[in-house]
């Protein structure tokens, strides 16, 4: 898991430094590239973010059933897409993926201090 001092060291805290209007630098670049609106833009926003992890999954899967090896430039950029529509969705419905991230990382410290990482559920 991720420190306070690994996210400090891929400079986390300068691309999600937010401005006066609440959102941070990459939040902001992500709508910059938006090409949909309401409804729509919901729809595709989900679907990427589908899409791109399926592309991801495809890869590793070809990686143990072929054999076939991905350069790790290729995964690298289809984790980018990844987090391109992860944000997109996450500035639908929050301050964008900062905010995503500190409730992740609160959850799941949450969880480790309660002995409860591993298991299913939402609310273990």
């Amino acid at each position: 898991m991720l420190s306070k001092d690994d996210l400090e060291n891929f400079g986390y805290y300068e691309m999600f430094q937010t401005s006066s209007d609440g959102q941070d630098a990459y939040s902001k670049w992500v709508e910059e590239k938006i090409l949909t609106y309401g409804d729509e833009r919901l729809v595709e926003n989900t679907l990427g973010l589908v899409g791109e992890a399926g592309e991801v999954a495809e890869k590793i899967k070809k990686l143990i059933r072929d054999s076939s090896r991905f350069n790790n430039e290729e995964i690298l950029k289809e984790l980018g897409d990844v987090v391109f529509y992860a944000t997109a969705l996450a500035n639908i419905y929050g301050n964008g993926l900062q905010q995503v991230l500190e409730l992740n990382m609160k959850k799941l410290d949450d969880r480790q201090k309660r002995g409860k990482l591993k298991g299913s559920g939402d609310n273990r």
